[in-house]
C-alpha cells in the first residue's frame, strides 16, 4: 500500500465519519433505529461482497457452460436455458457461440458473426439458399480457419454465411460428423472424438 492509497483511505474515513456524526446528530431521539439500520446495511454490503466474490460458483450453478476434457476427447454441453445447446468455437482467436442444430446439414454463420469475423459480405458469392425456421435466406461459402475448441485446434471449417434473419449461428450435421459419437441424455449432449 502506497503513502498515496493511505491518503485516500483516511480521507475516506474522514468523510464516512463527518456522515456518520451527522446522521448521529439529527437523529439522536431515534439512535436505535438508525443503529438496526445501520445494521441491517452492513449486512446488505456483506452480502453483496459475498456474492461479487462467490459469482464464479453462481454462474456455473444457475447457467452452466460446455465443459472439454484436457485432452478434447469429451465435450459436455449443458441444455441452455432456450432447451438448446450451444458451443462456444474460437474462430482466428475470435470466440463464437453457435446453436447446434442437428436439422442443419452446414455450420452457418450469421449475419452479425460474419461481421464480427471480418468476413466482407459485400464481396461474397450469394450462389445458396438455406431454410431455417424464420423462412428462406441466401448463404455463401465461405471457409472458418484457424478454428479452436477450448484452446484445441480443429482445423479449417466449411461454412456458409447467412444473409437473413439468423439470431445465432448454427453447427449443423457436417460439424457434428468431425466426432465419433454425440450423445443426448436429459439436459446434456456429449460429444466424443
Amino acid at each position: 500500500m502506497t503513502d498515496h492509497d493511505i491518503a485516500r483511505l483516511a480521507w475516506l474515513a474522514l468523510l464516512l465519519a463527518a456522515l456518520a456524526g451527522w446522521i448521529v446528530a439529527e437523529n439522536r431521539r431515534n439512535l436505535g433505529a438508525i443503529l438496526r439500520q445501520a445494521v441491517g446495511w452492513g449486512f446488505i454490503f456483506l452480502a453483496a461482497v459475498a456474492a461479487y466474490g462467490l459469482w464464479g460458483e453462481i454462474r456455473t450453478a444457475v447457467a452452466p457452460r460446455q465443459s472439454v476434457d484436457p485432452s478434447g476427447a469429451r465435450i459436455d454441453l449443458p441444455r441452455g436455458p432456450d432447451g438448446h445447446f450451444h458451443l462456444v468455437l474460437g474462430v482466428e482467436g475470435v470466440p463464437v457461440r453457435f446453436m447446434v442444430d442437428t436439422g442443419a446439414s452446414t455450420v452457418v454463420l450469421s449475419d452479425r458473426d460474419a461481421d464480427r469475423l471480418g468476413i466482407d459480405r459485400n464481396r461474397l458469392a450469394w450462389t445458396g439458399t438455406a431454410r431455417t425456421a424464420n423462412g428462406t435466406i441466401r448463404t455463401a461459402r465461405v471457409l472458418l480457419r484457424g478454428v479452436t475448441l477450448a484452446g484445441i485446434p480443429l482445423g479449417d471449417v466449411p461454412a456458409s454465411v447467412g444473409d437473413g434473419p439468423l439470431e445465432t449461428s448454427l453447427l449443423g450435421l457436417d460439424f457434428l460428423s468431425r466426432f465419433a459419437k454425440v450423445e443426448i441424455a436429459g439436459n446434456r449432449m456429449t460429444l466424443h472424438r
